[in-house]
């Protein structure tokens, strides 16, 4: 029993130094490698929030190291352990829609109308979130704008790689197409909406929907900081905020990676343009260059970034970064016509703020109706932020706001 009881005090006390080691490596690597700019309000709270997902991380790396679950696995579980419990103005309930896990929000008044239907896809960069991550965001947009929401839990990366997640979304949402009158929902007003990584799969999925004849055209899309594109992680945004929490530069190649080829090897090469070649880069141009992205958007220090040599073999690899159903900014114009009124949002302080300012562009290009709203002291995830008692920002409650002002105007 002694020896038992020595080995559990040694383990235990192993653990806690690894934990208290790691965790002050990962804060001192914070601090150094990211940034805060001075226009971001309340810096202190965007820096604690960054801090305990950073703690969190590390635990998970040391519990994987342990062999008692993956770093994925433990981060997931400590996003969704917060459970909220029935709400007074909503009817909850767990659906699945043709195998899709889905939860719908219901507004408990009654309405005069059919109402509002808004198919939401969650952001995580394809690898995190949940229908628990994004539950109160969904909770507030049926209740503040009137509509039925469907958020949808498509699974995740790595282990479940490009395209499942999009066809997840696309195959829930031909289900709600098609069974609309079960909810109550006015065929002539359904949009999709999404943030971040859900911001790209509701474009992909408008995108996929608008040449469809037998299913209700949607009527909008919403892309809340949306990542577009996988050809060129120079544009001005990923420089200028490589280091703004709480998107890195790095880490938005990563998740891009996890999803098309469920590792990350090639980050570097991807990082440096080294996996596109030079005819599709002249292809794309035209849509995806910093010549297309305002000026005064480059004004914190842009410089142009010297081309990469081509590497075959990593292309081959990760080809699949090219298509538009995982790049919808890379869609043919005869798409993007096709496609409805939109709604973009997008944060100064963001790696992905240029994807939403190029994709902005080619709509209107285009002819599609577009409201812009830029957040020009937010930050990547700061939406979810908008109820998060002492740690919310209130960016994140005006960009909430704008949004449902425009699912109201509908």
């Amino acid at each position: 029993m002694a020896v038992v009881l020595t080995v559990l005090v040694l383990f235990l006390a192993g653990f806690l130094a690894s934990f208290i080691l790691l965790v002050i490596g990962a804060i001192n690597f914070d601090f150094s490698n990211s940034e805060i700019p001075p226009g971001v309000t309340q810096p202190a709270k965007l820096r604690i929030i960054h801090i305990i997902l950073i703690c969190t991380a590390v635990v998970g790396k040391i519990l994987e190291n342990f062999g008692i679950c993956t770093q994925v696995s433990f981060v997931r579980y400590m996003q969704g352990r917060k459970t909220l419990g029935a709400h007074p103005k909503l009817f909850i309930k767990d659906l699945w829609f043709d195998k899709v896990p889905v939860r719908i929000y219901q507004p408990k008044a009654p309405s005069a109308s059919q109402r509002r239907g808004v198919l939401f896809f969650h952001g995580g960069g394809w690898v995190f979130g949940s229908l628990e991550t994004h539950e109160e965001l969904c909770r507030f947009i049926a209740r503040e704008s009137e509509s039925v929401v469907v958020s949808v839990g498509y699974h995740l990366a790595p282990e479940h790689k490009y395209p499942a997640a999009y066809e997840d979304c696309l195959s829930a949402s031909q289900h709600f197409l098609q069974h609309l009158q079960h909810y109550g929902v006015d065929p002539a007003r359904v949009a999709v909406c999404g943030d971040s990584a859900g911001g790209n799969l509701a474009a992909a999925v408008s995108q996929t929907l608008a040449g469809r004849s037998d299913l209700p055209r949607l009527r909008a899309q919403i892309l809340i900081y949306p990542g577009l594109q996988a050809l060129d992680f120079n544009l001005p945004s990923y420089q200028q905020n490589r280091g703004v929490p709480l998107l890195f530069r790095e880490r938005a190649v990563y998740y891009s990676l996890q999803y098309v080829q469920g590792d990350t090897s090639n980050l570097e090469e991807v990082l440096e343009g080294s996996h596109i070649p030079p005819d599709i880069k002249l292809k794309y141009q035209k849509w995806v260059s910093p010549d297309n992205i305002p000026e005064e958007f480059k004004v914190r220090g842009y410089q142009p970034h010297k081309p990469s040599e081509f590497k075959p073999a990593v292309f081959e690899k990760v080809k699949r970064l090219r298509e538009p159903t995982l790049c919808p900014l890379l869609a043919e114009d005869t798409i993007i016509q096709q496609l409805p009124e939109s709604f973009i949002l997008t944060c100064e302080y963001d790696v992905l703020r240029d994807d939403g300012l190029l994709y902005k562009k080619r709509l209107e290009d285009n002819g599609v109706p577009v409201t812009w709203y830029h957040l020009e002291d937010g930050f990547h995830g700061i939406i979810n932020s908008f109820n998060s008692g002492w740690l919310s920002f209130p960016a994140g409650k005006r960009g909430l706001d704008s949004i449902v002002n425009f699912l109201r105007s509908l």
